[in-house]
């Protein structure tokens, strides 16, 4: 970083969140709710027959709901909503929409122009909707209003 120039309080916020093992609480809880996510998301293409995106969407609701409960429970030690949980619930489950859009973005991408099979593209989706979703709670959910 270039001398004099200061960075700014939220790059410092998420570094401390990595040290202070939110990081690894979130992957591991995350971890929880992917496994509940694509079992669903198994069980619905495979087993009941339903289109990839129906499929991905009932799994995804599901870990949004595992993952709210794990961080708040778990995971994070601060929470800008604490006294209000269904504002709280709201804005966590906005930042899983968003997450869910690009969850369908990647698995269009993957399923139709890649080729590749819809398991596949759902864990490559994962990856990407994992490191989304945590930076974006991290700021707007689990960090005090500066």
């Amino acid at each position: 970083m270039e001398e004099g120039v200061e960075r700014p309080m939220v790059v410092d916020k998420l570094q401390g969140s990595v040290v202070s093992g939110e990081f690894v609480r979130y992957f591991l809880a995350s971890v929880v709710a992917f496994f509940a996510d694509y079992s669903l998301f198994w069980i619905c293409l495979r087993v009941f027959n339903l289109g990839w995106a129906l499929s991905a969407s009932f799994g995804f609701i599901l870990g949004v709901f595992l993952s709210y409960v794990l961080s708040i429970f778990w995971v994070f030690r601060s929470r800008r909503f604490e006294d209000n949980y269904a504002r709280e619930f709201l804005s966590f489950f906005v930042v899983g929409v968003l997450g869910l859009l690009l969850t369908q973005a990647v698995l269009w991408l993957g399923i139709y122009k890649l080729e590749i099979s819809a398991e596949f593209a759902r864990l490559v989706a994962a990856g990407s909707t994992f490191v989304f979703n945590f930076v974006a709670r991290k700021i707007f959910l689990f960090m005090r209003a500066v």
